[in-house]
């Protein structure tokens, strides 16, 4: 496999490459965490030692503090793919739909519930997009640049967000 991935020309790697992303866009990010990042970038303006994305900001625990650490041009809450897959309200139905159907549950139908069914919905399918099905109990904390970016677009009428469990209380 090697003397055929050496063999191509960069016009052909680069081919390949495109058709990889397109059927798997999570390669993208492998790719990206090959090339070099800063190991202590310049502090973001918040001061967010942690962040080296630039789009990060201050969570409630420690636990929640993660960058995706990547450069800000290649910050994962800021790709196209994270509009499309994460924060489309079409696709959010559909993946809604398609759990209230697994689980025979129903959308709570109160006033202001939907941005908060949109903003579980999003989480779930970032993780799914990123990570895969985790299964039951196994959990996996979000990036700070990603939540904030899920909650700007779902917000709580109130500000008032539940934040990473480490596991869902019985």
């Amino acid at each position: 496999m090697k003397d055929t991935l050496h063999s191509l020309d960069a016009s052909q790697k680069d081919l390949i490459l495109e058709r990889v992303i397109t059927r798997s866009p999570g390669v993208m990010f492998d790719v990206l965490s090959f090339l070099e990042v800063p190991l202590r970038p310049d502090p973001e303006p918040a001061g967010l030692h942690w962040c080296v994305c630039g789009n990060c900001r201050e969570m409630n625990t420690d636990l929640e503090r993660k960058c995706w650490r990547q450069r800000p041009q290649n910050c994962i809450s800021k790709m196209a793919y994270m509009d499309f897959y994460i924060l489309d309200e079409g696709v959010l139905r559909l993946a809604r739909a398609a759990w209230n159907d697994i689980f025979a549950l129903a959308d709570n139908a109160e006033p202001g519930m939907e941005q908060r069914q949109f903003r579980h919905a999003a989480y779930r399918q970032f993780v799914l997009w990123q990570h895969g099905r985790l299964g039951v109990g196994n959990r996996v904390v979000i990036p700070s640049c990603c939540v904030c970016r899920i909650r700007d677009t779902f917000p709580d009428p109130r500000g008032q967000y539940t934040g990473f469990r480490v596991t869902r209380l019985a």
